[in-house]
């Protein structure tokens, strides 16, 4: 049995996992990253994170064929360098060479995003297709584009951004700078942006008072739950978020045209009144709706653990 390990590197959490190689996960270690902090001493607690985690799992560092690490950020797959990580605070971070001072074994590095969507491929919801892209919506839009079973990630190390790719010109102002983008309609913030804002303009609105009973709180829930209720603002809010949803989901497709196209993220939960609709916008307006094979739309399988799993085994990517 091989096996090998993957660190998911958040700017909240650092977590290591011990993966063999039937792509279970055997242990896990995590500590929180403390950020802003020098990139010498977050290396050093992925390094005894990944430790303690070859520890709990009764095996010794020998065992590990290599160490996988999956980062906020322009990751240089190649050279093992972190180029810039806003999230993290890092600019030409060599992760590789300070990880590889606690564990002489070979480091991989690469984009968060991109090892979730190769978790996805090789265990998870695209198990077994060709071509395939992850789409993850959470705070923001990540994506991961996975073409002839190798990541894709430009000439820059900095592609498979689709959640900048703009949906509404000079639309609403997205985090990136740019207006009308992807993440700016479709992330959970994005939500809970026009939620709020229809609820400023629907005193009547049942969202008011969903929202009371969660402490005042707003979230990516709210409109939905709302809908639920009949209540009429609440399901312009919802079908509003599906309608840039396919339109981003659309784009995507007729880009790439994968084998299959995973969205995850907690959005996905809400299951049938966010995925019926959604698909049936995406099968009218994609280019090939006329095709006797089109993209296939799934739900992520591994949630958290997809960004683990790929990383443990960005090696493979290597051969």
């Amino acid at each position: 049995m091989k096996y090998y390990i993957g660190i998911d590197l958040g700017g909240t959490n650092i977590v290591a996992a011990v993966v063999n190689e039937n792509y279970e996960i055997l242990t896990k270690a995590s500590t929180k990253t403390n950020r802003p902090r020098p990139a010498e001493a977050i290396a050093d607690d992925m390094a005894k994170m990944a430790l303690q985690a070859v520890a709990d799992a009764g095996l010794t560092i020998d065992q590990i064929e290599w160490v996988g690490v999956g980062t906020p950020g322009i990751a240089n797959s190649e050279t093992g360098v972190i180029e810039y990580s806003s999230n993290l605070g890092f600019e030409n971070t060599p992760m590789a060479e300070y990880i590889k001072k606690h564990i002489n074994k070979p480091i991989y590095i690469e984009n968060d995003a991109n090892a979730a969507a190769y978790g996805e491929y090789v265990a998870g919801a695209a198990k077994g297709s060709n071509n395939a892209v992850c789409i993850t919506l959470g705070t923001g839009v990540g994506g991961g584009i996975i073409i002839d079973g190798k990541i894709y990630a430009g000439s820059n190390f900095g592609g498979a951004e689709i959640g900048h790719t703009v949906i509404q010109v000079d639309g609403a102002l997205c985090s990136c700078g740019r207006k009308g983008c992807f993440e700016a309609y479709s992330s959970a913030t994005g939500l809970i942006r026009m939620t709020k804002e229809k609820m400023e303009i629907a005193p009547e609105s049942k969202m008011h008072a969903i929202t009371a009973e969660r402490n005042g709180k707003v979230s990516a829930r709210t409109a939905f739950d709302a809908m639920r209720m009949n209540d009429i603002p609440a399901k312009q809010v919802v079908d509003d978020y599906i309608k840039y949803l396919a339109a981003g989901i659309t784009n995507t497709i007729n880009i790439f045209q994968p084998d299959v196209l995973c969205i995850g993220g907690g959005v996905c939960n809400e299951g049938d009144p966010l995925l019926l609709p959604m698909k049936a916008l995406v099968e009218k307006e994609v280019y090939t709706r006329n095709s006797a094979k089109n993209t296939k739309i799934v739900i992520a399988e591994l949630g958290n653990d997809a960004g683990l799993i790929g990383a443990a085994f960005l090696g493979a990517t290597k051969k």
